[in-house]
């Protein structure tokens, strides 16, 4: 009925202990798809189950979380499309040790993106620029890998690179405007707001004091 009615586009499981085992996932993204919604998968969060080859193998958008990725999985995860969404800020506000391999991944050649995985339970933030900081201090990844990890990957993530993303003529202009002498200090200057411009498709939606 959802696919019928348009309501969705995309058909997401949490394939982790204590919710969906890899084979419920596994009939849960089949059906979906044939309905013609497209798989996404929670995978690999608390504990390794095989859900980052599941995402693979049915050819999810994205597999978001892996915090309990193996060498294999990193290395299948590198030879697909699917993007590995890591959303530190669950790691941050649980006050877990461990983050996201995101050094092995990007090196290993996966797509990797950024996300706040905001949500009452386990991440309630809404600032991707603190989650910025977080990607760069603790998943050691540098500025230029996580602000394109919060643009064109996730961009690619959402199925809307070819118009959404990166500043190129010919996609609809949405882009912020950071109060900032370099690129650098947007994680540099953790929980701030830098924001000074807010343009979506063109149309300047906010703007704050001291914008010219």
């Amino acid at each position: 009925m959802v696919a019928r009615k348009k309501l969705a586009e995309f058909i997401d499981c949490f394939c982790d202990r204590g919710a969906f085992s890899v084979e419920h996932c596994r009939r849960v993204l089949a059906a979906g798809k044939r309905q013609g919604l497209i798989p996404r998968l929670h995978a690999e969060q608390l504990t390794r189950t095989g859900a980052s080859h599941l995402a693979v193998e049915a050819e999810a958008a994205s597999a978001d979380h892996l915090d309990k990725l193996s060498a294999a999985d990193i290395r299948a995860l590198a030879r697909s499309q699917v993007v590995a969404t890591l959303l530190p800020g669950a790691n941050f506000h649980l006050g877990l040790r461990a983050y996201p391999p995101a050094r092995k991944l990007i090196d290993a050649g996966a797509i990797v993106a950024l996300a706040t995985d905001f949500n009452p339970g386990t991440s309630p933030t809404l600032n991707m620029q603190f989650i910025l900081s977080v990607a760069c201090s603790a998943l050691r990844m540098t500025p230029a890998e996580a602000i394109s990890a919060a643009t064109i990957n996730a961009a690619h993530a959402l199925r809307r690179a070819d118009r959404l993303g990166s500043l190129e003529p010919g996609k609809q202009a949405d882009l912020i405007v950071m109060d900032v002498g370099d690129y650098r200090e947007i994680p540099y200057y953790f929980g701030v707001n830098h924001c000074r411009m807010t343009v979506k498709a063109g149309r300047i939606v906010w703007e704050g004091g001291g914008c010219r």
